[in-house]
């Protein structure tokens, strides 16, 4: 709508342009409408839909300074006016929806973590499968592979020890 307002009438621009809020010494219509702008899109823009007192205060206080006087009195009424049962049901349902965003969240980030472990378990067991494969394939039983590696080492002991006695003899 302010855009359709700025383009097509001959609506003054303020001196910030419709995008910052106006100073208070501007009245023009056309800063009026970027004051409009300014505050609906930063209460349409909360991200937790609460809007603090003081910040709520100075927006409406800035209604009336608005020359459109002919809203004067419906914008007094609509400060104090309770919210109707439909807009009561639309905001629980908006609340539980928020709610239930943020248990979503908090099931993904789970099922994200839970992934992660899965996929490190199923690198281990990989590797496992693939030890286990080349044991199954090897033509030598490990009892008698074992058998070897101590007859292996058994003789590197021994011709260690035999080496340094005959260094010992020599000298």
């Amino acid at each position: 709508m302010i855009t359709l307002l700025r383009n097509l009438t001959t609506i003054i621009h303020p001196h910030g342009g419709f995008d910052t809020l106006p100073t208070a010494s501007e009245t023009t219509p056309g800063a009026d409408l970027a004051r409009i702008k300014y505050y609906r899109n930063y209460l349409a823009h909360l991200d937790d839909g609460k809007v603090e007192s003081t910040v709520f205060n100075t927006a409406w206080n800035i209604i009336p300074e608005i020359r459109w006087t002919a809203y004067e009195g419906e914008c007094d009424l609509l400060r104090t006016k309770i919210l109707d049962q439909t807009n009561r049901e639309i905001m629980m349902d908006i609340k539980r929806s928020n709610d239930e965003i943020k248990e979503l969240k908090e099931s993904f980030a789970s099922l994200k973590r839970s992934h992660d472990e899965l996929q490190v378990d199923h690198a281990e067991m990989t590797k496992e499968v693939k030890r286990l494969k080349t044991l199954q394939d090897d033509t030598v039983p490990w009892n008698i592979r074992v058998k070897k590696s101590n007859i292996k080492w058994l003789l590197k002991i021994l011709i260690g020890k035999m080496l340094s006695r005959k260094i010992e003899l020599k000298s």
